[in-house]
């Protein structure tokens, strides 16, 4: 395990960059769709980050650009940044496509005040999947604290953590320890979410798996001030095998079950 956790960094990105043309090509972003109406964003982010026409954007682990480009289309100004070279060149070249105006730059997340020069932003964006690949939440808030212009805001939306300590059939038994936050190491099983069945052979990855606290405690500590943090009892994929879909792409749990958190998002403002 020791092994494994010193190479995340090199694990990780393997594991992205093999993925991006299986999920470019996967029925769950149907990307077909997204060319006809390129707009990926759930409901209550945009209506939590509100207005975005001519603000300054960055999306922080954007994989190839699909929320990006869909904030673009809203009037917003957007830099997308990822590690993945070919997550990168897939996202410049849907832009291209779509002829929407955006920057995509490759970059580790850490290292993105660098990336971008030192230039600020109105709208620091981050979402779904995307801390769970980090060891260390407080940096990414320093980081993200840098990029934020003054009455600039973090705009979070993230798979919320308690949802993973529970059976993954029923729901109902806890059977993971909630503060044991990683590293994890996965076993290395072939596919991706986007398309269980595909043939991969980059498969090893380390997560980490962040409590709500240690978020929200980054996120102050980093000395930006919480304006909300709502919690949300639905999901967006069969993100465990009790869910039940419903309208659209809404995972829920069954009528008459236990409601628990399963997303959940932030919005915080720098002073």
């Amino acid at each position: 395990m020791g092994d494994l956790a010193g190479r995340w960094r090199e694990l990780n990105k393997a594991y992205w960059d093999e993925r991006v043309p299986i999920h470019l090509g996967s029925a769950f972003y149907d990307m077909e769709g997204f060319r006809a109406r390129p707009d990926s964003l759930k409901d209550f982010e945009t209506a939590e980050v509100g207005d975005v026409r001519g603000k300054r954007l960055i999306h922080l682990q954007c994989h190839f650009g699909r929320d990006t480009l869909s904030w673009a289309v809203r009037g917003a100004q957007v830099t997308g940044l990822d590690f993945s070279p070919p997550a990168v060149k897939a996202a410049s070249r849907l832009a291209t496509e779509l002829g929407v105006d955006a920057r995509f730059l490759t970059a580790d997340v850490y290292d993105a005040v660098a990336a971008v020069e030192g230039e600020t932003f109105d709208i620091v964006y981050v979402s779904f999947g995307a801390l769970n690949w980090l060891p260390d939440v407080s940096r990414w808030a320093s980081v993200v604290a840098e990029l934020l212009a003054p009455a600039g805001c973090l705009y979070l939306a993230e798979f919320h953590p308690f949802s993973f300590v529970l059976d993954d059939e029923t729901a109902s038994t806890v059977t993971h320890d909630y503060f044991d936050e990683g590293p994890e190491a996965s076993g290395g099983s072939p596919g991706t979410y986007a398309d269980e069945a595909a043939t991969t052979e980059d498969n090893e990855t380390v997560e980490w798996r962040h409590s709500l606290s240690t978020v929200v405690s980054a996120i102050a500590g980093a000395g930006l001030r919480i304006q909300f943090l709502h919690e949300h009892d639905y999901t967006f994929y069969l993100q465990r095998q009790s869910l039940e879909r419903h309208d659209g792409d809404i995972y829920r749990h069954p009528e008459g079950a236990p409601r628990i958190p399963l997303t959940y998002s932030i919005r915080a403002e720098k002073a």
